[in-house]
């Protein structure tokens, strides 16, 4: 199964929005990391997306290649949901 990686900030103000999806998903059984790039750790992943906005969402699959994102801006649950569908049907409810 691929995973979602969220990129956030402390003070961008669209950022709880994507937290609350990556939330909703990891209580469906989703792998979800969340990189807050106020820190090192953070920045280094976010560079290596070339990640230059949050919030971002960046979805995975097994071999680790990005299947797709979302760049400043909050997609939809359901628009998550239906890039993952192929990744892990049986793990992810639409």
């Amino acid at each position: 199964m691929g995973l979602i990686k969220i990129f956030t900030k402390a003070k961008c103000p669209k950022c709880p929005a994507v937290k609350e999806i990556g939330k909703k998903l990891k209580k469906e059984g989703v792998s979800v990391l969340t990189y807050d790039l106020d820190t090192i750790d953070g920045l280094a992943e976010a560079s290596f997306y070339s990640i230059l906005s949050t919030p971002s969402i960046v979805i995975e699959d097994e071999e680790e290649k990005e299947v797709m994102s979302w760049r400043g801006v909050i997609p939809t649950l359901q628009e998550v949901k239906r890039h993952l569908s192929p990744l892990s049907p049986e793990r992810v409810s639409q």
